[in-house]
């Protein structure tokens, strides 16, 4: 039980930058992957309560610091995106205040109607009583970016350009790590 407090807990939080976490559409974090010598692939995904701009702008500081850490000044974006993943969560009211799912008890009541026979309800199908649904829309952000590092003053005239320890010291003060255990 304790554990599983610990689990949910460390899920009210949006994403810490941090080294990627997790396996596939569950995974947050960053990680990154050299292409060639001067090319790197780079990613940062947030959970359920991370923030479009908050991913998007961990992304950014991850590609000047990796810049920074091999050697390089500043770095130009190729190409980026930023993926939505949407989930809807639909739950009857009356499902959720009776436990809901198979195997828990549910109210349940059966009627006749001289034209319409009998007829059932049951929470957890369709409730022609009550409408009254619980509907929740979850998004999670994914950005990615292809990047080119180079050495010396960035290129002017180019949006796309960033001096890397530019970013690192502006965004650095925004940047929110994991907490330690």
């Amino acid at each position: 039980m304790l554990m599983g407090s610990v689990a949910l807990a460390s899920c009210a939080t949006p994403t810490p930058y941090q080294p990627a976490v997790g396996a596939g559409q569950y995974r947050t974090g960053y990680w990154d992957e050299q292409v060639d010598g001067d090319h790197f692939r780079v990613s940062f995904a947030g959970n359920s309560l991370t923030s479009r701009e908050t991913v998007e702008r961990y992304l950014l500081y991850r590609a000047a610091e990796l810049t920074l850490q091999h050697g390089f000044d500043h770095f130009v974006l190729v190409s980026r995106d930023t993926e939505t993943r949407t989930e809807t969560y639909v739950d009857s009211r009356w499902g959720s205040r009776f436990g809901g799912g198979f195997g828990s008890w549910r109210p349940y009541w059966r009627w006749y109607r001289p034209r319409f026979g009998w007829r059932s309800w049951d929470p957890f199908f369709d409730d022609p009583f009550d409408r009254d649904f619980d509907v929740r829309t979850i998004n999670r952000y994914e950005a990615m970016a292809e990047i080119v590092v180079g050495k010396g003053p960035k290129p002017t005239g180019n949006v796309r350009a960033f001096d890397a320890r530019e970013v690192v010291e502006r965004l650095g003060p925004g940047i929110v790590l994991p907490k330690e255990k």
